[in-house]
């Protein structure tokens, strides 16, 4: 019984941000009201608020547990680069064509809503530092390594600029480029890069 309501809690939570990205994509974010997102969901405002604590939190999306069980899955013997490539890969891989869209809706919205980026900054910051302590547990090495800041800094670099060029052109293969990227990055980027 509590394996059905929890299906019916993410089923709600699902239904709700999709209402909300679809009505901030038409209508602008500040002008949607909470109220506008729980009737387009046909819940009630106290409903959306259980699921999601501020207006912000309608966007962002901790995508981060199934990136963290796609990385812990790949062998240990993995360069960081190439691990972080092949969990990306597995975290396009798992998603639908819809999902892959609504991620790129969000992240658009996060980078032209100053609520949104500054809401953002703590869930990147805290992030980074995660998968900087992972690589570094992978490479048995400590989570203050410099080595393994730079490498997770080049590969968040890497992965946030195609994301801002995704954003400004969703006609392009994001997850393809972002996987190129980081295989150019494993190369140890060669000046004969060729975007795709």
């Amino acid at each position: 019984m509590s394996g059905l309501r929890e299906r019916k809690k993410a089923r709600t939570k699902a239904l709700i941000q999709k209402e909300a990205l679809r009505l901030f994509r038409e209508q602008g974010y500040a002008a949607t009201t909470i109220e506008q997102v729980a009737e387009a969901a046909e819940v009630a405002p106290s409903t959306v608020f259980r699921y999601f604590a501020t207006k912000e939190d309608l966007v962002l999306l901790d995508q981060f547990p199934p990136f963290v069980q796609a990385l812990d899955a790949l062998s240990g013997d993995l360069h960081p680069v190439e691990a972080m490539r092949q969990a990306m890969r597995a975290i396009f891989a798992a998603q639908s064509e819809e999902e892959v869209a609504e991620g790129l809706e969000r992240e658009k919205l996060m980078l032209t809503v100053p609520e949104l980026w500054t809401a953002s900054l703590e869930n990147v910051s805290g992030a980074i530092r995660t998968i900087q302590e992972m690589l570094a547990e992978r490479s048995g090495r400590p989570a203050g390594d410099p080595e393994m800041r730079n490498i997770t800094g080049a590969i968040v670099g890497v992965v946030v600029s195609v994301w801002f060029d995704w954003a400004k052109d969703p006609d392009m293969d994001g997850p393809a480029e972002i996987d190129r990227a980081l295989a150019h990055l494993a190369a140890g980027l060669p000046l004969d890069y060729t975007p795709g």
